[in-house]
């Protein structure tokens, strides 16, 4: 399996080359030449594996440059009951008639980020001691990520973790998740603005294509292909525990503010597994909606990215989007490039042609929105409906699932973290005698020690701690 960049960059690369770099050297991102197609039989011999082994079979299809038993060693080490609390790993429940939930938030840190960041941590550790050498992870988080990402970085050998992350805007869980490790290995920035402030000094340093390899830059964010290619796990996971055969249909409920998370599943969809619907649930912050509805991409300046209660999706630049676009103009880097690299950089906006927004309905995207007002509703009806508590996040692709769910078609939503790291925004759903339970190890994380350092939205700033960081 060869890799290209969305943006013309033909040079094919393996699996492990693009695991350790990122951004293309064109600015694009990294997508396979071609999707590989899964038949009935193959499909029907899946039903009946663990999750592990049917992560090994996926992975296999688009990693050819780690030997087998390796990889499967990875693999089983990364997906154990001890790790994610379940044999199943994610979990599917009912909801209600038609409706059910997966869940992706068992991991250590809470959050569904980390059904692929452990699996990068494993991957960059066998990969870098294979090659003998050390890696420098820059990445940004509105929320989740970075902590995924520390806890599955954290003592792993020859790798450092650089995390961005908009200073005052994550819930207190999140900040303290990530600001109290005090690993060596582990730095916590904390950047004056939004996510895509965050995300664009990111971007910035990968594009310094000198600077980046001087100082060995890799990326754990959805960018790299290697975390989105193991999200793709869940949706295969999710629809055979939804449905009896292969002869039926689902549709999957994503909250979505980067992208990566639906993308995967798009990747599923062109793989073959029978998805009729991906549905796009944003929240106010709802750049993603107005594309599926009209065919601009706009994104919002800071002043006009809002602060809500599902803060993981306060983002209007999704990385991942221009992965979807560029297989939505049929591979043609060029276009891709007009879009992102020119038009969005210089005006902020690109309007698709009529022909390529009538593509978009071939892919199954549907798109909603839900508010502060809908997910503290949802909230409510969900846990004295059901009895079941679910976070923020999730509470936006509910109250969007039950919009456009179909009689006949399983709806599945994919869960995004457990409900104890929006405490507040509990409390204000369903009053201060619900406790959001969490972990035993994990009662005291707000008061520990934390170790971050606060810096200003400039890529330059950010480029000397680096240096003084990072030994050469």
């Amino acid at each position: 399996m060869k890799y290209i960049s969305t943006r013309g960059d033909q040079t094919p690369r393996r699996f492990c080359e693009i695991l350790l770099e990122g951004l293309a050297p064109d600015g694009g991102l990294y997508l396979p030449v071609s999707y590989p197609v899964i038949d009935a039989a193959k499909l029907a011999r899946w039903r009946g594996l663990s999750y592990a082994e049917l992560a090994f079979e996926i992975l296999s299809l688009y990693i050819d440059d780690i030997p087998p038993l390796d990889l499967k060693a990875l693999v089983d080490k990364t997906y154990t009951a001890e790790v994610f609390g379940t044999a199943a790993i994610t979990p599917v429940t009912p909801l209600e008639p038609g409706l059910f939930l997966e869940g992706l938030s068992n991991g250590p840190t809470l959050a569904f980020k980390d059904m692929a960041m452990q699996l990068l941590g494993n991957l960059f550790e066998f990969e870098l001691g294979r090659r003998g050498e050390q890696l420098n992870i820059l990445g940004a988080t509105s929320g989740d990520t970075g902590s995924a990402a520390e806890y599955a970085m954290r003592g792993k050998k020859g790798v450092r973790v650089f995390m961005l992350s908009p200073h005052g805007r994550m819930s207190p869980f999140q900040q303290a998740q990530m600001f109290s490790l005090q690993d060596e290995n582990i730095h916590n920035l904390a950047v004056e603005g939004v996510f895509d402030d965050a995300q664009d000094i990111v971007k910035a340093v990968s594009n310094d294509l000198e600077f980046k390899r001087a100082y060995r830059i890799g990326t754990v964010n959805s960018i790299n292909w290697a975390r989105l290619l193991a999200q793709v796990v869940y949706y295969f996971a999710g629809y055979f525990q939804a449905t009896k055969s292969n002869d039926e249909q689902v549709s999957f409920t994503v909250p979505s503010g980067n992208f990566g998370n639906v993308c995967a599943g798009h990747v599923a969809r062109q793989m073959g597994l029978p998805v009729k619907h991906l549905v796009v649930a944003t929240n106010e912050n709802n750049v993603l909606e107005e594309f599926f509805r009209t065919g601009t991409y706009r994104v919002r300046a800071s002043s006009e990215t809002y602060e809500t209660s599902s803060p993981s999706m306060d983002i209007s630049k999704a990385s991942n989007f221009e992965r979807f676009i560029c297989d939505l103009v049929e591979r043609d880097g060029a276009r891709t490039q007009a879009l992102f690299g020119a038009a969005l950089s210089k005006d902020g906006v690109f309007t698709l042609t009529a022909e390529e927004f009538a593509r978009v309905q071939g892919y199954g995207f549907q798109a909603g929105r839900s508010t502060h007002a809908d997910r503290l509703a949802t909230i409510r009806a969900t846990y004295q409906g059901q009895g079941v508590l679910i976070d923020t996040h999730t509470a936006d692709g509910v109250k969007v699932a039950r919009e456009l769910i179909e009689p006949g078609v399983p709806m599945i939503v994919l869960e995004t973290a457990l409900p104890a790291k929006f405490e507040g925004t509990i409390a204000e759903a369903l009053g201060t005698e619900v406790k959001a339970p969490r972990p035993a190890a994990l009662a005291d994380l707000e008061s520990r020690p934390k170790r971050f350092q606060v810096v200003p939205a400039d890529t330059q700033v950010v480029k000397q701690y680096l240096r003084d960081h990072v030994p050469l």
